[in-house]
């Protein structure tokens, strides 16, 4: 993940002098550049031990690996903009070769996968698994990348005996939602969490008393602030992606993980569920 991406992403839980040092990087990179770091301390008025901290906790040895780091994350940013007709997908280039792009891909992938993973609130999932394994119903909510993944989910979930409800059409989506009840959840996939009829779902189904489970881009996008429950899908996907790969990647980290929490948690009757299924798949070939 590029350093600003992940210092946005921690932006929320830092403390307050260490969320002035952020918002100041974010704000103003290319200045932090050309400041020391006792300089940078006077200037936002924090102690020099306060820079050299916030660079250890985004994962950096001191400050002056930070400032390359930022250094290096701008000179790519720069080279984008300068030659746009070169990018195919985030650091992937028209210029590389099948096995450099490949790489690539594969590095972009595995990170979506471990950071989403790594900032994973345990005790905030157990809850949201929970929820979903005493629900009523359970409808999943998104379109284009995301509505493959809340599709993906809904099958998952229905093969281990859970009642799920999942459409494309939005006029569908939000009919649904204006049907559900205090003893129904609705999950919402959006990775931005700011389109409209996403939001518009969400506080659709809240009304209905529905509980409502964000998995989104961060906790404090729009959606995430309807949700009674979020879960981060954390992937570094910019203006220059061509699809939604890594966020996609993201997403069904987090569905996946879903469904197996709740095939532990409902083994009695999940797994046998699971293999009638696929006896009575495999019998069709007969």
């Amino acid at each position: 993940m590029s350093i600003l991406n992940e210092i946005t992403w921690l932006l929320p839980e830092l403390a307050e002098n260490q969320q002035k040092i952020a918002k100041y990087i974010l704000d103003k990179p290319e200045s932090v550049l050309m400041l020391s770091s006792s300089r940078f301390a006077e200037d936002i008025g924090v102690s020099q031990s306060a820079i050299v901290k916030f660079s250890q906790k985004i994962g950096m040895k001191g400050f002056p690996a930070l400032k390359i780091a930022i250094s290096e994350e701008l000179g790519r940013n720069e080279r984008l903009k300068s030659y746009p007709h070169k990018a195919l997908h985030n650091a992937i280039s028209a210029e590389d070769s099948l096995s450099v792009m490949a790489q690539k891909l594969a590095n972009e992938k595995t990170a979506a996968i471990i950071e989403t993973t790594r900032r994973l609130n345990f005790a905030v999932f157990q809850k949201v698994i929970d929820i979903i394994d005493n629900a009523l119903r359970v409808q999943i909510v998104g379109i284009w990348a995301s509505g493959l993944t809340a599709k993906d989910l809904s099958y998952k979930l229905q093969k281990i005996g859970i009642i799920s409800l999942v459409e494309a059409d939005l006029h569908v989506q939000l009919a649904t939602a204006h049907c559900l009840t205090a003893k129904d959840v609705q999950i919402v996939i959006s990775f931005s969490g700011k389109r409209k009829d996403m939001r518009t779902a969400a506080s659709m189904a809240k009304a209905q008393g529905a509980t409502v489970i964000a998995i989104t881009g961060s906790k404090e996008n729009p959606l995430a602030k309807i949700a009674d429950y979020v879960l981060e899908s954390v992937s570094d996907e910019n203006e220059w992606r061509s699809s939604s790969i890594s966020s996609r990647t993201a997403q069904n980290t987090l569905t996946d993980l879903i469904f197996l929490a709740l095939m532990q948690q409902r083994k009695e009757i999940a797994k046998p569920q699971v293999l009638n299924t696929s006896m009575a798949i495999n019998n069709l070939d007969d």
